[in-house]
């Protein structure tokens, strides 16, 4: 049987010594004059895709004006494609009130408050054996997870409460540290060996094992209560899917009218497990609807948040 090799002889290079291809100044922002889209928007079709985005468009500013639940869970390319200030926006006015995120996302939002940048060229680092062994990235990020199931947090609270103790140049940014500024539940769920930072010699898999179970009993509690709510899946096609049909079934097996909600996937193209998992199952029962939409997250994602912006008048 071949020994595993020692994590604790990689070579780590300082974070600001390599190319990353994302920066804040190319970042999406709101636009200057609310309400711009909403001609253009009422002039589309009322015929499928068109109809049914109007129509979920709706049920979003309906859930939020009822005080009732709204649930993002996202792929991390949703931050690496310069969507973190539309996302901000929904979170800071409780439009969306929880979000689910895969690992990587954990990465790039540290990345981004540490030094403005992210992404790196994987096929140029691979090839000499330096893709993933940014210094701070790993180190950071493994230590405050470490702590942070230490102290029965999950690895959203932890990565969130690090940043802010740091006081990192771009906290602003950060998802993870507003969310605990505004006492937003961010979840993450991770699959060991999927992300960079379980590459770096600090990597406690305990820790990332007992933080990502911990998110997944708070999204449980979210999911528990999306009865009039509505659950949104922008990108990730395999571990949220997996994980939210999880989540709902243990909140069903508890006894939580865990129904009549709004499911929608979003992503390029239509992949089984979203469409199953989220869009279907969940809501074949108990008065739910399902909606299914392709295109670009970086065209589709500030069309959707415009339009509900419209919708609720707020600039």
């Amino acid at each position: 049987m071949l020994n595993p090799p020692d994590f604790r002889k990689v070579k780590t290079y300082p974070l600001r010594s390599r190319a990353s291809k994302v920066r804040l100044a190319d970042f999406a922002r709101l636009p200057r004059v609310p309400g711009s889209t909403r001609d253009w928007l009422a002039s589309l079709p009322g015929i499928l895709a068109a109809k049914n985005f109007r129509a979920f468009v709706e049920v979003v500013v309906k859930a939020h004006r009822g005080r009732r639940p709204v649930l993002l869970m996202m792929g991390a390319h949703m931050l690496k494609c310069g969507l973190g200030p539309l996302i901000l926006h929904l979170l800071q006015r409780r439009i969306v009130t929880a979000v689910a995120v895969t690992g990587a996302s954990v990465v790039h939002d540290f990345e981004l408050a540490y030094q403005g940048a992210t992404s790196e060229d994987v096929a140029e680092n691979l090839d000499d054996g330096s893709f993933g062994f940014a210094e701070e990235t790993g180190r950071i990020i493994n230590e405050a997870v470490a702590a942070g199931a230490r102290r029965g947090w999950g690895i959203g609270e932890a990565i969130g409460r690090e940043i802010l103790r740091r006081r990192l140049p771009h906290r602003t940014h950060s998802l993870f540290a507003n969310a605990v500024t505004w006492k937003i539940p961010v979840t993450v769920h991770v699959g060991i060996g999927t992300d960079i930072i379980y590459q770096h010699p600090a990597c406690d898999g305990a820790a990332w094992g007992q933080g990502s179970y911990r998110d997944f009993k708070t999204l449980a509690g979210v999911v528990g209560d999306l009865r009039g709510g509505v659950v949104m899946n922008w990108g990730s096609a395999v571990i949220l899917p997996e994980v939210f049909l999880k989540a709902l079934s243990v909140a069903r097996n508890l006894g939580r009218k865990a129904d009549g909600f709004t499911a929608a996937n979003f992503d390029m193209n239509v992949q089984y497990r979203p469409l199953e998992n989220i869009v279907r199952r969940p809501t074949m029962k108990g008065g739910g609807r399902g909606y299914v939409f392709v295109g670009h997250h970086e065209i589709m994602f500030p069309l959707f948040v415009q339009a509900v912006r419209d919708r609720l008048g707020r600039a």
